[in-house]
């Protein structure tokens, strides 16, 4: 059995979108995308309005197409995707983040998850939770059934999870809005994704963006960092793992990948992944996960002192509150101010300039 490949390289504002043709080539995406099936480019959006590093970023978006339509793949076989949260809108979403633009440009369209049909799947496989947090079924959109996906992560820290990357992006798109309920068991979760990903689609590749990265209460909440890094791969526990050691944590130490690579869902042991393109032996982002206010809170409902109250906090009509209370707090408290210098800081780099290009 082949090695598991991570392609990994450095770019620039001027560079990136021919950047990311070579890195996709490095990583061999034609072996592992079915030229025989239509292909679900799956959008990252962790936040409706724009910041630096927290969504799929409109040059990493361009580039993959770029280079999909350059290697003779039809616009019609190509599906730009996102779902909604309790407190994401992926129509704005795809506006304020300049997604619009570039799909606009090569001709392509957008498809809101909420919009499509979903069905339920029964996955053969063995899971270890899913089934359990949806004994009634776990559903699916119909359009995934049989086609490629391709995703587009960021390099960042998550609350949650520690990192998200390939791995949780599938999260956003195989599981309806009330994914939420997942988040107590977001480990377990992440590997029956991987599974069911399997079952699912006929190719898997993941394209990440590290020109921007973001550091501590991901994935809303961070502090982003120029790093001009891009990396690309058909593994998604590979690249969720390459990406973990860049940010300066052992990747094995992570429940989820950790779990998925003692499954063999994919190669989380960085000295056991071929890394092409840049040495990165010796980087070290020192990124830390840390926590928002929003999900201790959450994580306090789920697992802490609170949990006595999780079936009617959570689970019940007066769920809306904690929608509300999230928005209310990024929307109206953080973004303004913590938020708003941060995003004035990376305004004056070149990728803040390359955004406003856009």
């Amino acid at each position: 059995m082949s090695r598991s490949k991570v392609a990994v390289l450095k770019t620039s504002p001027s560079s990136v979108l021919e950047d990311y043709g070579k890195l996709m080539r490095l990583a061999d995406y034609k072996k592992h995308l079915s030229p025989d099936s239509d292909t679900v480019i799956k959008l990252n959006l962790s936040w409706t309005k724009y910041f630096p590093a927290c969504s799929s970023q409109p040059w990493q978006l361009e580039g993959v197409v770029k280079t999909l339509l350059e290697d003779g793949c039809r616009k019609e076989s190509l599906w730009p995707v996102e779902n909604k949260t309790v407190v994401t809108n992926p129509v704005k979403g795809a506006v304020n983040n300049k997604w619009m633009p570039v799909l606009n440009r090569y001709g392509l369209g957008f498809t809101p998850l909420p919009d499509v049909e979903w069905v339920v799947f029964k996955p053969k496989a063995k899971l270890l939770m899913l089934d359990k947090i949806f004994p009634e079924g776990i559903e699916v959109p119909k359009m995934f059934l049989g086609k490629n996906v391709l995703h587009l992560p960021t390099v960042k820290t998550h609350g949650h999870s520690t990192t998200t990357g390939a791995i949780k992006n599938s999260f956003g798109g195989l599981l309806k809005e009330v994914r939420h309920y997942c988040h107590k068991y977001m480990h377990e979760v992440l590997v029956d994704l991987m599974l069911l990903q399997r079952e699912i689609h006929e190719g898997i590749f993941a394209v990440m963006d590290g020109t921007v990265a973001g550091d501590g209460a991901g994935p809303r909440t961070m502090i982003p960092y120029v790093k001009d890094y891009i990396l690309a791969s058909g593994d998604s526990v590979a690249i969720d793992a390459v990406a973990a050691k860049m940010m300066g944590m052992d990747p094995m130490s992570i429940p989820y990948l950790r779990m998925c690579h003692d499954r063999k869902l994919g190669c989380a042991n960085p000295g056991e992944i071929e890394i092409v393109g840049e040495d990165i032996s010796n980087v070290n982002f020192g990124f830390e996960a840390k926590k928002s206010f929003v999900i201790w809170g959450d994580q306090m409902i789920r697992k802490g002192f609170l949990r006595p109250f999780e079936k009617i906090l959570l689970h019940s009509p007066l769920m809306v509150w904690a929608p509300f209370a999230s928005n209310v707090y990024h929307d109206f408290f953080w973004y303004p101010t913590v938020g708003g210098n941060r995003i004035k800081a990376f305004a004056r780099t070149g990728w803040g300039k390359l955004f406003e290009k856009y």
